[in-house]
């Protein structure tokens, strides 16, 4: 059990060749306020004069001060190899090897560092002071000096001491593996103890709070600490001790520790003697090191644990940063290969390291060709911009100035090149979407599958900007096909394609349907042999269908009747008489005749104002907007088809397949290798503190294990 405090001694040398805090060991943080007495307390512990006193913030940065008991021989044998004279001696972490065997200069040595980061005024630091003291009259242990708990600022100290104190104190007990060692003076009232408040504030069990009541000799007369040693007045769980420090007076009459701890016992024996052996220096650092010893005992399997774990972290992370570059030349081919079969991979989906957040390479490009452009292009309303006006103007600038016989074919041609030209927009814009998903996987490649290249900033950069250019020339190839495949399909319009010939089938069952409805809605008036047999002994079939001839001429001439075009010669006749009253009522609001002196403007066109389309006229945008729809749907379905095809081949696969070459035609090459391998200014630097943590924890390791081989553990 003893030796488990210089293995812990031990642990802490090996973490401080790092100047690593990661692990946090087992120490005794000493806390109070000021001039409460702990670097007395702690000087007693020592036996030497070894910590700067006086009045105010005396202690201005945290002291770590290992006790490390040196039996006769083992002094004798390090003071020859050392060349010390002396019993005791100190060493400090900052100043290397070098040996202090005179106490008043480990003192001013402390002093002097102290300044050094602190300042010469009262300020603090939280970076702390390693001391190591041998000496055959003190026991194993691990303290920490804080500074006091102060609540005013005095001198140059900021206006914010007191919360800076407050937070460099819980940084130090808040550690679990830590006892708290609560200093309180005797002639201050226990409930008001500040090192007792903040110590319950991490430990509020007070499973590792130990108190020391210092200053026992300066009570009021007529009291004394009976109560507060025997736990009446706060009880403490670890128990309270209480110690009689030196004054300022015997410190500068030169009076030794040695002496001080005779009279303390002394004053024991005289003012407490039932307490007496239970109080008293040499009793606190007996209980400091058997709860030290315990407490280490209770620390090390979760000790152990954090040391494997960070162990195996940082071999992670050495692994990380690469070996130092020896052959460039395969080195430079190396990385190159991985990042051209990285960004392959992850285009196919085959990539080592699978994004789980978004989605990623060939799946986005998926996305983009089946969801984002298949859902854009059947947004595409075949009819939209198209209203039936513009359908009728288009039929009429079609026929030219002759009346039309039938629905002329240039129109259907003219409106549908205007609705299939609308696909071309959202085609480019896939190409564009696909363009930037391959420009993100170089970004991919670069953060999770070769993270090598983070150690050569340039040779990353150059491949960005080689990849980069790259896609940029392949993006107006890719652009050129896509305006391509549509203007094919505006160069031709296949009205013999099998799908719109069912199509155009289908319609004209459906306006043949119409007819006879049609024919079913003649008027009850006329005979029903009339209705069946027209002129010249036609069917009702055949009469419709020379009346679809005589209907189309009568549409050049004038807008039809509801009654117009059945063939009924008693629907000609009404419109012959309403031809009539229109000519009538047109020549009494037409101004008088040119040649009674007034002249006519052949180019006044009328304005079109909204009015109902007749028969003739809706049949014929309808026939027109089917027509449109049907071959557009055919259209839409060839992009949404042959685009992605013509962007995987163009711009994806190209990619692909000339990635490597292309990489090392531009990069491999010997005036270059010095330049592109260059590693950031950092990454040695972080590969060294990596290596050497990495031995460290390894050698902590290695500690811990020799303890359970001796079965101190």
């Amino acid at each position: 059990m003893e030796a488990l405090i210089p293995v812990i001694n031990k642990l802490q040398d090996v973490f401080n060749t790092v100047g690593a805090d990661i692990i946090q060991l087992p120490q005794i943080a000493v806390v109070g306020t000021q001039s409460s007495g702990k670097s007395s307390v702690l000087e007693s512990l020592v036996g030497r004069d070894v910590l700067p006193r006086g009045t105010g913030v005396v202690t201005r940065r945290p002291l770590i001060l290992q006790l490390v008991h040196v039996d006769p021989e083992d002094r004798r044998k390090t003071g020859e190899e050392n060349g010390i004279d002396g019993d005791e001696w100190g060493k400090f972490l900052h100043t290397k090897n070098k040996i202090y065997t005179e106490f008043d200069e480990i003192r001013q040595e402390i002093e002097n560092e102290t300044e050094r980061i602190s300042g010469t005024n009262k300020g603090i630091s939280d970076e702390p002071i390693h001391l190591k003291v041998f000496s055959p009259h003190v026991v194993n242990l691990t303290l920490v000096d804080l500074p006091g708990i102060t609540k005013v600022p005095v001198g140059d100290q900021p206006k914010d001491i007191e919360l800076q104190i407050r937070e460099l104190i819980l940084k130090y007990i808040s550690n679990p593996n830590s006892i708290i060692l609560a200093v309180t003076a005797a002639n201050t009232d226990m409930a008001t103890s500040e090192a007792l408040k903040v110590a319950r504030e991490v430990d509020p069990d007070g499973r590792r709070t130990l108190a020391v009541v210092t200053k026992l000799d300066l009570m009021d007369a007529g009291t004394d600490a009976m109560d507060v040693l025997m736990g009446r007045v706060i009880p403490v769980k670890l128990g309270l001790i209480g110690v009689v420090n030196r004054s300022q007076l015997d410190i500068n009459n030169k009076k030794s520790v040695a002496d001080a701890i005779r009279d303390e016992h002394a004053f024991l024996q005289k003012k407490y003697p039932s307490l007496a052996n239970r109080n008293g220096t040499k009793y606190l650092a007996r209980t400091l090191n058997r709860l030290l010893m315990h407490h280490i005992r209770d620390c090390l399997p979760e000790l152990k644990t954090r040391i494997n774990v960070l162990a195996a972290q940082y071999q992670s992370l050495l692994s990380s940063y690469g070996e130092p570059v020896e052959d460039k030349s395969a080195t430079l081919l190396q990385l190159i290969t991985k990042f051209a079969t990285e960004y392959c991979n992850t285009i196919e989906g085959t990539a080592k390291y699978i994004e789980t957040a978004e989605l990623c390479g060939g799946a986005r490009i998926c996305y983009i060709f089946h969801e984002t452009f298949g859902r854009t292009l059947e947004s595409v309303d075949p009819l939209g911009g198209l209203t039936t006006i513009d359908v009728l103007t288009a039929i009429r600038n079609a026929t030219g100035p002759r009346p039309a016989l039938f629905v002329p074919e240039v129109s259907f041609e003219l409106l549908v090149k205007r609705q299939v030209k609308r696909l071309e927009e959202p085609s480019l814009r896939c190409v564009e979407l696909v363009h930037e998903e391959m420009q993100r996987i170089i970004q991919h490649c670069s953060n999770y599958s070769t993270q090598e290249l983070l150690r050569f900033p340039k040779l990353h950069d150059a491949i960005v900007e080689v990849v980069t250019s790259l896609l940029r020339k392949r993006l107006p190839v890719t652009n050129d096909m896509v305006h391509n495949l549509v203007a094919i399909e505006l160069a031709y319009i296949n009205t013999k394609h099998p799908d719109f010939a069912d199509a155009c089938g289908l319609m004209n069952n459906n306006i043949e349907e119409q007819r006879r409805n049609r024919m079913r809605e003649l008027p009850s008036a006329v005979p029903r042999d009339k209705s069946l047999k027209g002129p010249g002994g036609q069917s009702p079939t055949e009469q419709l269908a020379s009346a679809e001839g005589e209907g189309l001429m009568k549409a050049g001439m004038g807008a039809q009747g509801e009654d117009g075009g059945t063939g009924n010669w008693r629907g000609m006749l009404k419109k012959e008489d309403g031809l009539q009253d229109d000519r009538a009522k047109l020549q009494a609001s037409q101004p008088a005749s040119p040649q009674k002196g007034h002249a006519v403007n052949l180019l006044d066109v009328p304005v079109p104002v909204a009015r109902k389309l007749s028969a003739r006229e809706q049949r014929d945008c309808e026939v027109i907007e089917r027509l449109i729809k049907s071959y557009f749907l055919i259209v839409r379905k060839n992009i949404q088809d042959s685009v992605p095809k013509a962007v995987m081949h163009f711009l994806v696969n190209h990619v692909k397949d000339s990635l490597q070459s292309e990489l090392v035609g531009q990069l491999y090459k010997s005036g270059l290798l010095d330049d592109l391998l260059t590693e950031s200014e950092d990454m040695a630097q972080r590969r060294n503190e990596a290596a050497d943590m990495l031995k460290a924890l390894q050698k902590a390791s290695q500690v811990i294990a020799e303890i359970r081989e001796t079965h101190l553990w």
